[in-house]
């Protein structure tokens, strides 16, 4: 296949913008990347991609979602409205999680999964929860995963808020997944150990957890210092703040996910750089929870890798970028606090190298050999775009609404706007019936 007449923006050094730029597809790779006029004259039988008028980028990573929340999205919960990020949590997320099916895990999943190709992400670090749905939840996100042909890496919720016996049988069914997606060397999906957060994971847990993500040689996805709740009950159970006990622990490390981390100081921020854990940022979440904004552009000078998530909101990463870049002026009151570029390698960047260890890469780039993950984006600039000034066009120009094609693996899964691989009326039509359903169980 070929992609014509686009602009790519290849994230490459040697060449980051290539007007007129065109790109070669063979199997699940990208094979040459140049100008339309060269490529389209040297392969005259190939396939056409038509990208006039377009921006060409790789797909987009999404280092931290929910799946399993879609269902939440308009739902009203009986009593008074939480007053604290805890409250959130116990009337709302612990009770929606609880009462979650198969059924609703799988349909949920789609509803994500539709969201993601139709928004330009191809790869995603999903975290999911359902203490009375254990078995089977994750082979039921995998399932609609493959369907749909994006890639994801998969973990569920460890946590002891629910009873020891949930715990253990989610480290069971953890160690039962991971071990079956590499032994298939599935490259759409992988595994990963989740846990919930210090606050709701006992040593016991956590020691059992960090040995099992040894033992599978994958990385641990764990909520971090969220809200101040999070560090209150760790100092006053362990004397530690919560960076400090999951490092003893051996949670953290170059495998690992360290979502949110709003609420760490400065020997944290040490830490989380010393390990080499992800950190995911999720700013949409942090402002409607009202947990406050992660001391990023700190976290990024001092050398801490940094991804961007969504933590369950819309997968349109490009309004997660655009919310990135303007909260962290309005918490500083520094107007170069996170500028473009620094927002776009959130992206582009650390997420991209975490995948890269758990799906055969490269990834995140146009560039010969690298995996065929490609998106095109509709946009027209209006004024000037160059290797100079592509990321602030990307921020104030561009929105996820405006991508036309996905391409995972060199396999298109939407064309033109067209979904080719999930049927979305029918996702749609299901997830109404089964929300509907849930939230009668909730009231």
């Amino acid at each position: 296949m070929l992609i014509l007449n686009g602009t790519l923006l290849t994230f490459t050094p040697e060449q980051p913008v290539v007007p007129r730029g065109a790109l070669r597809i063979q199997g699940d790779r990208i094979t040459e990347v140049g100008f339309t006029s060269d490529l389209a004259a040297r392969y005259p039988g190939d396939e056409v991609l038509d990208a006039e008028g377009h921006l060409v980028l790789p797909g987009m990573v999404c280092a931290h979602t929910h799946f399993y929340g879609a269902f939440a999205r308009g739902m009203a919960l009986p009593g008074p409205a939480p007053q604290d990020f805890p409250q959130i949590l116990e009337r709302l997320w612990w009770r929606l999680d609880k009462a979650l099916t198969l059924e609703d895990i799988q349909a949920s999943a789609e509803v994500c999964l539709v969201d993601a190709i139709r928004h330009g992400v191809t790869t995603l670090f999903d975290h999911h929860a359902s203490p009375h749905a254990v078995e089977g939840s994750l082979e039921a996100i995998a399932e609609a995963t493959r369907h749909a042909g994006v890639r994801a890496c998969l973990c569920y919720e460890v946590s002891d808020r629910d009873g020891r016996e949930v715990a253990l049988r989610g480290l069971e069914r953890t160690a039962q997944f991971a071990r079956a997606a590499r032994r298939q060397q599935d490259p759409l999906v992988a595994g990963m150990v989740g846990l919930h957060a210090s606050m709701t994971l006992s040593d016991s847990t956590l020691e059992q957890a960090s040995g099992l993500a040894r033992d599978l040689e994958v990385g641990c996805h764990v909520h971090v210092a969220e809200s101040q709740a999070d560090q209150r009950d760790c100092l006053k159970r362990t004397g530690l703040r919560v960076v400090e006990r999951l490092h003893r622990f051996g949670v953290l490390g170059p495998l690992g996910i360290a979502a949110h981390c709003v609420h760490v100081d400065g020997y944290e921020v040490d830490l989380l750089r010393e390990t080499g854990v992800l950190v995911a940022h999720n700013p949409r979440s942090n402002m409607n929870n009202a947990v406050g904004t992660a001391p990023v552009p700190s976290m990024l000078r001092r050398g801490v890798q940094v991804g961007l998530g969504n933590d369950g909101f819309s997968n349109n990463l490009f309004v997660e970028m655009h919310v990135a870049y303007l909260v962290h002026r309005l918490a500083t009151g520094d107007p170069q606090a996170l500028p473009a570029d620094q927002v776009l390698g959130l992206v582009y960047g650390a997420s991209v190298r975490l995948a890269e260890r758990y799906f055969p890469g490269p990834l995140g780039r146009l560039a010969p050999g690298a995996l065929a993950d490609v998106i095109t984006v509709r946009y027209r600039p209006t004024t000037p775009l160059h290797d100079g000034n592509y990321p602030w066009h990307l921020v104030f120009g561009v929105d996820g609404t405006g991508v036309r094609t996905t391409i995972v693996g060199g396999r298109v899964l939407m064309r033109d706007g067209e979904l080719l691989t999930l049927d979305e009326e029918r996702i749609t039509a299901r997830s109404r019936e089964l929300a509907k359903r849930l939230w009668v169980r909730l009231a």
